[in-house]
């Protein structure tokens, strides 16, 4: 087994395939990679760009080359003695459109379906309309539109002689005993014989069965079948009325998507109608949604596991806990992780009763952000931020915002269901039986507005000590925002949902109606969370956008090195394989973008000078027709964007690298301004106003009246570009080298000033990064050049390299924070990773804008350090230290000095031996 050391992300579509990302192996390897780390791979939509929107598990993806692709890639890795670690997707499978044989199924036979407890279904719904029915809300338009105006049309499959309505994409199959309808309108007796089979199969034990051989039967005279559909599809109201007649037969009921945010009765991936949430909590579901990923770990073509938003499963502990046993089953007690993709909140840590090895390091990403902005910074970007947009700078606020119109919006049906259930609780105990819906629910919308973690994971024992915590933080909250008469509801709902102990209850209805409130409540929480914070207020806040991304807890500012350290050392503590990730396939920003950013925190005021003053230029680039478009905020967050995302080689006036880039900044905006919900929205376009923010960027970058803009942008860029830079070599060299794993995500070797998807997934030139690996460039050259990227990618290779010689001293080493004095002590971090005798030295520095000054590298003069040194342990004086990622020989009597560690380098990793013992240098 090859142990793992780093791992490397790729995205996976038909465009890179298993057999491109094969190609890339013998690089990935000479870089120092031991595991390739895939998005998912069994088979997706079509065209699919990510592969999470599943719709046959059963099988590799044809259009990634199938299995023998696998079998090719896991072939080449092995040659290089590399792993694969697996991305899966157990909590949802993609619904709708024609390819998803479950889903279908389900449409054709709703509950007699094999695959309808499959999906999580609420079969008897309040709503009187779709008792024992399933809502399919695909329409593109009401559902009196659509008859009216012909968008949902019955056809007919003659091979399989089956009918289904068609809307577009969507394939909607009919249920074979309505087929009846339909028959008895021929002139044939033979075919209206046959559709009083097709009625009798309503009451036959094996009517599916039937159903197909009588489907063969009608196949057989298929060409009597096409005239029978003219009398249900066009525009008279006649054919209208009788296409609605047979749809009011089927197992679902059609609707507009708008109608999924109040009425749907299944539970999706978020709010996204095309992603069905499923149950994997039930054994069969477990085994057949696995099936073929366990054959792939049995076969030993996988070595480890990602499992995709724990957080929407009934039960993430029993779910973690029956996937380690099989696979223990299948490979016995051989190391095999698995990651667990889990946004964590403030002071939330993974819990430990999860058989998992870790997560997968968002929360890494916000412990080196919060380490590398100065906080000394917040109230002049707060004040500025407040005075441009009219938002609150308190990011809390801009969550409870969120949280509301969520709740008020795309997930109003979600939580009417728990509440709806929540009432039949109260129902069920004379003790509640008074209590009122209407209380229910203001009282649990303003829970869920307070909740200040995605979920908690009580279960029949009731909470745990850190869930109980998180719960009281919810229920404070919403008592400071109810209604002082709803307050009574409070103790109600604490009880309800985990507080007491579900073994309280005698086995029955009580207690069943007790459980499921619960699981749907805790099935709740995490999609407000991510709605609310990731797709929405992430993109109204703007203080500081290195600040707000995924997994970080963006209430804070900044932190301590104290802080981090200790972060550092809970990790070695309680999951020592932690992936520790800078960059994601879902980040808002790259990692270096972010770490550009990061330096205005060190130069706020001037930020703000620059700001203030760019408002008044760009007021010319305004649409004459809608003047207020980009508004306040909006304008704030661009010029961010703008100066983290810049690329360092483009100039004000290179016109085809512009427009190049318009058209990245263009998708961005149009996401932003969506996501937001402010100005726009995915559900209700302004298109007027989107036209005119794309125009005010359009002239910014690309036409004349933008020029003076641009060339402030780019020499606003080059002032703060060194620092950020700097930043973002020191964040590489920490993901590297604290308690974890490293996880790399494609094409970040060299800087990555990425923004969101899909600009995050835009074609890697491997090649490039090839040629720059081999080149035999010293670290002074790269350094000197360091706006190619290189200089980050040699850190990597570098750090990786010696991963790979001493993998005990990184996957078992302690993790020591260090003291530092002199006058620069809070600009510099340092800590040791020891193993027995042996002792490696990180020393980096932060906050450092001002000690690089007018410097036109990322590398501060070394005098500029002073008296600045990192004290040793005791026993650790009087011996040699030797640089490896730069030239340092100097013996440890005094400590280390600044002036002297950072000396050829940035930052550092000092080997520190005894005297007697001869340097090595095997990593310069």
């Amino acid at each position: 087994m090859t142990e793992l050391r780093a791992t490397l992300r790729v995205q996976l579509h038909k465009d890179f395939t298993l057999f491109d990302a094969a190609a890339q192996v013998p690089y990935l390897a000479q870089l120092g990679i031991s595991h390739l780390y895939a998005s998912p791979i069994l088979t997706a939509r079509p065209g699919s760009q990510h592969g999470y929107d599943v719709i046959d598990p059963s099988r590799i993806n044809p259009e990634l080359g199938g299995e023998a692709a696998l079998l090719q890639l896991v072939e080449t890795l092995r040659g290089h003695g590399m792993g694969l670690i697996l991305d899966i997707v157990p909590n949802h499978m993609a619904v709708g459109g024609d390819g998803n044989p479950w889903w279908l199924d389900v449409l054709e036979w709703g509950q007699d379906s094999p695959y309808a407890s499959f999906f999580d279904i609420q079969w008897q719904s309040h709503d009187p309309l779709l008792s024992g029915q399933l809502l399919v809300p695909f329409l593109r338009s009401d559902y009196g539109e659509a008859l009216r105006d012909g968008t949902l049309q019955l056809h007919f499959d003659a091979e399989r002689g089956r009918f289904h309505a068609q809307h577009f994409e969507h394939r909607l199959p009919l249920t074979p005993p309505s087929y009846a309808i339909i028959l008895r309108g021929s002139e044939d007796a033979g075919l209206r014989e046959l559709g009083q089979r097709f009625a009798r199969l309503g009451s036959a034990a094996d009517r599916r069965a039937q159903a197909e051989q009588l489907c063969a039967e009608l196949a057989a005279q298929a060409h009597q079948v096409p005239p029978l559909l003219d009398g249900f599809q066009g525009t008279d109201e006649a054919a209208q009325k009788r296409l609605h007649a047979l749809l009011e037969r089927q197992h679902y009921r059609v609707a507009s998507w708008r109608t999924a945010a109040d009425d749907i009765n299944w539970r999706r991936f978020f709010d996204i109608n095309e992603l069905g949430a499923l149950r994997v909590e039930h054994r069969q579901v477990f085994e057949q949604t696995h099936a073929k990923v366990f054959e792939l770990i049995e076969r030993g073509l996988i070595d480890g596991l990602r499992i995709d938003h724990i957080d929407g499963l009934a039960n993430p502990r029993a779910y973690c806990s029956r996937l380690r046993r099989r696979i223990r089953q299948l490979r016995g007690d051989a190391p095999f992780p698995i990651f667990v993709e889990k946004i964590l909140g403030a002071g939330e840590e993974l819990p430990q009763q999860w058989p998992v090895d870790g997560s997968t390091g968002y929360e890494f990403m916000n412990q080196v952000s919060l380490l590398q902005h100065d906080p000394h910074g917040e109230l002049p970007l707060s004040e500025l931020w407040q005075t441009l947009s009219g938002r609150p700078a308190a990011f809390e606020e801009e969550i409870q915002q969120a949280r509301r119109l969520v709740l008020e919006g795309s997930l109003a049906g979600d939580l009417e269901e728990v509440a709806q259930r929540l009432l039949h609780v109260a129902r069920h105990d004379i003790a509640t039986r008074d209590l009122t819906l209407g209380a229910i629910r203001r009282a649990l919308r303003e829970l869920i507005v307070h909740f200040p973690v995605y979920r908690t994971y009580a279960q029949a024992c009731g909470r745990s000590q850190q869930d109980q915590r998180f719960f009281q933080q919810a229920l404070d909250g919403a008592r400071q925002t109810l209604a002082e008469a709803d307050w009574p509801m409070l103790p109600h709902l604490d009880d309800w949902l985990g507080g007491a102990s579900l073994r309280t209850l005698s086995p029955g209805r009580a207690r069943r109606l007790r459980a499921q409130a619960l699981t749907r409540f805790q099935q709740l929480t995490s999609p407000v969370a991510a709605k609310a914070v990731e797709d929405t207020a992430l993109y109204r806040a703007g203080v500081l956008l290195s600040r707000y991304d995924v997994g970080f807890d963006a209430e804070h500012f900044s932190a301590s090195v104290e802080r981090f350290h200790q972060a550092c050392a809970e990790r070695a503590a309680q999951h020592p394989l932690n992936l520790l990730a800078t960059a994601t396939h879902d980040h808002k920003r790259g990692e270096d973008c972010r770490a550009r950013l990061a330096v205005l925190s060190e130069r706020a005021a001037w930020f703000a000078e620059r700001v203030r003053h760019w408002h008044r230029l760009a007021q010319p680039l305004r649409s004459p027709e809608l003047q207020q478009a980009p508004d306040g905020g909006e304008e704030a967050i661009l010029y961010q964007a703008l100066i983290g995302s810049w690329p360092l080689e483009l100039k004000a006036d290179d016109q085809a690298g512009l427009q190049a880039y318009l058209q990245r900044l263009l998708g961005w905006q149009r996401k932003a301004l969506r996501e937001a919900k402010l100005n726009s929205a995915w559900s209700a376009p302004n298109e007027d106003y989107e036209a005119a923010c794309a125009d005010f960027l359009r002239r910014l970058l690309c036409e004349p009246a933008g020029l003076a803009m641009r060339r402030e942008l780019v020499d606003a860029v080059a002032e703060v570009a060194p620092a950020g830079a700097l930043n973002g070599l020191v964040q590489c060299l920490l993901r590297m080298t604290t308690p974890g794993v490293p996880d790399l995500y494609q094409g970040c070797e060299f800087w990555d000033f990425s923004l969101v998807d899909p600009d995050n997934r835009r074609p890697v030139d491997f090649p490039a990064r090839l040629a720059a690996l081999q080149a035999e460039d010293d670290p002074a050259t790269r350094l000197a050049s360091w706006q190619d990227g290189s200089i980050k990618q040699w850190l990597i290779h570098q750090v990786l390299s010696l991963r790979a010689e001493r993998p005990q001293l990184f996957s078992q080493g302690s993790y020591r924070p260090l003291g530092v004095t002199g006058e620069h002590a809070a600009q510099v971090l340092a800590f040791l990773r020891s193993q027995g005798d042996e002792h490696l030295l990180v020393i980096v520095p932060r906050l450092a804008a001002g000690l690089l000054g007018e410097q036109q590298v990322p590398h501060v003069p070394p005098q500029r350090w002073g008296n600045t040194s990192v004290v040793l342990p005791e026993e650790l004086r009087g011996r040699q230290v030797t640089g490896l990622l730069g030239d340092c020989q100097a013996t440890t009597d005094q400590g280390v000095a600044l002036s002297a560690a950072l000396a050829a380098f940035p930052l550092n990793l000092l080997r520190i031996t005894p005297l007697s013992q001869e340097p090595r240098h095997e990593h310069r």
